[in-house]
């Protein structure tokens, strides 16, 4: 009987030593748990914040919303471009000097563009306007160039497979004026 009785507090401080070590580990979850929440929740903040920002922004893109602008296909594309010198106080221009180049008039999403193609090399790059049916493209140099250039085309003379205008270089302390004959490339 005393061993019974001893078999018997012996088990149970067994198994209360055991229920010790259970509860260290069932309170070491609890805290890991614990943490787990905690990071869920922050994660769960930052992306509701997210969702309000996105939203945010698509509300301010519909009622500013961008028109992404493009020449119309009567006018985009490549031409043909002859340019003659008609005046010149330059020394860099003479009175009938002729150019042909290639004229490519583009766009990307914001804005309209054309490009001065010669022997498959870009020669210039000039941003574009289209209004009224004319075609203003300006150029100007940057204020850390040696020469101080604005370039202004103005084209309203404009049918579907010829376009005519002026283009004026301003160089420095000088002028000189061209005429502009755009006539459509073959594709």
């Amino acid at each position: 009987m005393k061993n019974l009785i001893f078999l018997n507090l012996l088990l149970l401080l067994l198994v209360n030593c055991n229920n010790k070590d259970k509860t260290k580990e069932l309170a070491l979850k609890e805290q890991q748990l614990l943490e787990k929440e905690k990071l869920f929740a922050q994660k769960e903040a930052e992306y509701n914040a997210l969702l309000k920002m996105r939203d945010s922004i698509f509300n301010t893109q519909h009622a500013d919303s961008i028109k992404i602008i493009k020449w119309p296909d009567s006018i985009a594309g490549s031409w043909t471009g002859k340019v003659v010198c008609t005046e010149s106080n330059c020394s860099d221009y003479v009175v009938g000097d002729q150019r042909t180049d290639i004229w490519e008039f583009a766009s990307d999403s914001i804005q309209l563009f054309t490009k001065i193609i010669n022997n498959n090399n870009l020669v210039r790059s000039y941003s574009g306007n289209f209004e009224n049916n004319e075609i203003k493209l300006n150029f100007k140099t940057d204020s850390t160039a040696k020469k101080k250039v604005d370039m202004n085309v103005l084209l309203n003379d404009i049918s579907a497979d010829k376009i005519r205008g002026t283009r004026t270089i301003a160089v420095d302390n000088c002028m000189a004026k061209f005429s502009v004959e755009l006539i459509r490339s073959k594709k």
